[in-house]
């Protein structure tokens, strides 16, 4: 037997299984990014802050005593984030259908806002991550001065 006459076996296996071994691997392919996203849904309510400001303790402050400076940092690219009343911190990726939130106007105008939110929760390496769906309720700027928050910023 030469080579040729051991590989037509083989070559009618495989036309025989390419087309369940491609739906196999189509199926894996498009599972894969769905895997990825899968979340759990939640409602948070908090204040929305850059996470700049939050993380690195530059500016303790909050609501208004924070709110132009949280604005600044939204436009400038500074990763936005919800802050809960236990302190909890949920990076925002997405609101709704928008493509880009950071540097968004939409989302520099809720900054120091509380509001409540429904979305997908996502968790990744001890951090957690927010696609909004919706702002469910927006409360405003949360009002605290300087002296009523009682921590000024850099330092004093």
């Amino acid at each position: 037997m030469t080579g040729l006459s051991q590989t037509r076996p083989s070559l009618a296996l495989w036309r025989r299984l390419r087309a369940p071994i491609a739906a196999v691997l189509l199926a894996l392919g498009l599972a894969g990014p769905a895997l990825a996203q899968d979340g759990a849904r939640v409602r948070i309510t908090g204040e929305i802050a850059d996470s700049w400001c939050t993380v690195s303790g530059l500016m303790f402050a909050k609501g208004s005593a924070h709110h132009q400076c949280a604005v600044w940092c939204a436009l400038g690219g500074i990763p936005v984030a919800i802050r809960d009343a236990d302190g909890a911190l949920y990076l925002i990726l997405r609101i709704g259908d928008d493509s880009d939130s950071a540097a968004n106007p939409r989302i520099a105008r809720l900054m120091a806002h509380e509001v409540t939110v429904d979305g997908e929760l996502l968790e990744r390496d001890g951090v957690k991550y927010l696609l909004v769906d919706k702002i469910a309720d927006d409360k405003g700027v949360i009002n605290l001065t300087h002296d009523e928050h009682g921590i000024q910023p850099f330092g004093n």
